[in-house]
């Protein structure tokens, strides 16, 4: 199927990203609480592997080397970091922390889980100033003592065309938090509740929605009042996009755990290979009319509640010359 060739930089969809390659990868037992989509490995953890030095840790070493791997044979720009420390589990999941955005401007974000906030990282930001054009650092991390939180493009999905931060209420994200940051990038905020079959609260937003350039993936089903899910929808459809609609069954295999990146030919669609399983043949013809599907495995990380969206900490600014 023919795919859509961009001619020029795309604003939702970034050609480069940042990812972090853990040395000792557990899950973490600080997010347990509010995270459904966490869970143990199919067979039972050895102690080793709750302290990152077990075979699921060995495999998620790898499920990030061959994922950068597979994205750079695309034409994605993939720049890797190692993380050698024991005591931050959920580093690979650098989206949380912060976020770049066009105009050269770069977030840093309040982060729920106290073992999470040593994830930040001033090499990855000194990066970032050397290779790319960047006016300003906007650090909100300070709001962690008023118990503010708000995690990123986890607690927020970014519709960069239409200038709307859409938001599910949780620990992870607070109204107020999101107001500043709102108010500082211009964006719109939508924010709304959302749970599952179980009346259990969604913890982060991008499990439940992706945003691409010309469609929508969306568990509309999870959004708690209908009055605000026929608004988010109308909103998306208004945008000219196509609203591709996720059973709460396939929000739980991190279908809507995807990004939209953008290599010098074509559009791609990041998305694990377990998500990529769970679409019907009908999805997954209707994002091909716009993106290449590039499924990769990282089966050993969703053990940690969150897929490949997660890994990808996109690079919305513009590139040095030099």
């Amino acid at each position: 199927m023919q795919k859509l060739i961009p001619t020029k930089r795309n604003p939702q969809a970034p050609s480069a990203v940042i990812m972090i390659r853990p040395h000792h990868f557990y899950a973490n037992p600080q997010t347990e609480g509010d995270n459904a989509f966490q869970r143990l490995a199919s067979e039972p953890m050895k102690t080793a592997d709750l302290t990152g030095g077990g075979n699921l840790s060995k495999q998620a070493y790898e499920q990030v080397t061959n994922a950068a791997k597979i994205l750079t044979a695309h034409g994605i720009q993939v720049h890797i970091f190692e993380d050698e420390t024991q005591d931050k589990p959920d580093s690979v999941f650098p989206n949380n922390w912060f976020s770049t955005h066009s105009g050269g401007h770069i977030a840093i974000y309040p982060m729920f889980a106290e073992n999470r906030r040593k994830e930040r990282r001033s090499d990855i930001i000194d990066m970032l100033k050397q290779k790319y054009r960047v006016q300003d650092v906007l650090d909100y991390s300070g709001l962690e003592h008023d118990g503010l939180y708000l995690e990123g493009t986890g607690a927020m999905v970014l519709d960069h065309i239409e200038r709307v931060a859409y938001a599910v209420q949780s620990n992870r994200t607070n109204p107020l938090a999101l107001e500043r940051f709102c108010s500082h990038f211009n964006y719109e905020p939508m924010l709304f509740d959302a749970a599952d079959e179980h009346g259990t609260a969604v913890y982060h937003t991008n499990v439940l929605m992706c945003i691409g350039t010309d469609f929508v993936m969306l568990g509309s089903d999870m959004v708690s009042d209908e009055t605000r899910r026929n608004e988010i929808i109308t909103r998306f459809e208004a945008s000219g996009r196509e609203v591709i609609t996720l059973t709460p069954e396939q929000i739980a295999e991190f279908c809507g755990n995807a990004l939209e990146l953008q290599s010098a030919q074509q559009r791609l669609l990041a998305m694990s290979q377990r998500a990529y399983d769970a679409l019907t043949s009908a999805q997954r013809d209707r994002l091909e009319k716009s993106v290449a599907l590039v499924p990769l495995d990282v089966s050993a990380i969703e053990t940690a509640g969150g897929s490949i969206r997660c890994m990808l900490a996109g690079i919305h600014l513009a590139a040095r010359s030099i």
